[in-house]
């Protein structure tokens, strides 16, 4: 039992510094000498756990598309209006980027670099966003929201959101404080979801 234990608590360390490593410094710049450094392990120990660089990465990415996929699907029941659910889901993806700026910016990294490690993950997430501008598009016919293209607004929530991982040196210095600061996460979170929901002809909640 303290065995499984130990080998579940390296893999995990192993995770966490493959994230860092991979976040600071993309795919080809991470080194699995750093990562096994980061985690403790000498080199030699780490390739027992892993087996290459390529297939850590692969679990790397795997672990974002799969917390993304747990928490970024529309909650379309019909006793919530369209400014709930759109609303719990800016915060939803505000809050990820925050929480989780190292794992967040290897996406972007990623897709910089051509995304070609992304082929496997792209069927699954399409299925989540088609499903998602479904329920755009029954809003839309129904009057709910304004008419406008589901997938733009799909677009626009992510860039607006995802900034807040990948330039959050940037947003501080504009914004004078720390992101991990609850007032301002607030402060954001208010202003997108009024950006956003008026911009879909809604009133926030």
């Amino acid at each position: 039992m303290q065995s499984k234990i130990n080998r579940l608590e390296i893999n995990k360390n192993i995770l966490n510094a493959a994230i860092t490593e991979f976040s600071q410094h993309g795919y080809i710049g991470a080194s699995t000498q750093a990562i096994a450094r980061r985690a403790g392990l000498a080199k030699s120990q780490l390739h027992y756990y892993i087996g290459s660089k390529e297939a850590l990465y692969q679990r790397v990415l795997g672990t974002l598309f799969e917390a993304w996929g747990e928490i970024f699907e529309f909650d379309s029941q019909k006793s919530s209006s369209p400014a709930d659910i759109i609303s719990h889901y800016i915060d939803l993806k505000l809050n990820f980027a925050l929480q989780n700026k190292e794992l967040s910016r290897i996406f972007t990294v990623e897709i910089i670099s051509g995304g070609k490690s992304l082929s496997q993950f792209w069927p699954d997430a399409m299925v989540r966003m088609s499903s998602n501008i479904e329920v755009i598009n029954g809003w839309i016919k129904e009057e709910k929201i304004r008419a406008l293209d589901g997938r733009l607004l799909m677009m626009n929530i992510w860039a607006l959101t995802q900034y807040y991982a990948d330039y959050a040196l940037q947003a501080e210095v504009i914004l004078e404080g720390s992101l991990e600061d609850p007032v301002l996460q607030e402060k954001v979170r208010k202003e997108l979801n009024d950006l956003i929901l008026l911009g879909c002809g809604l009133t926030p909640p």
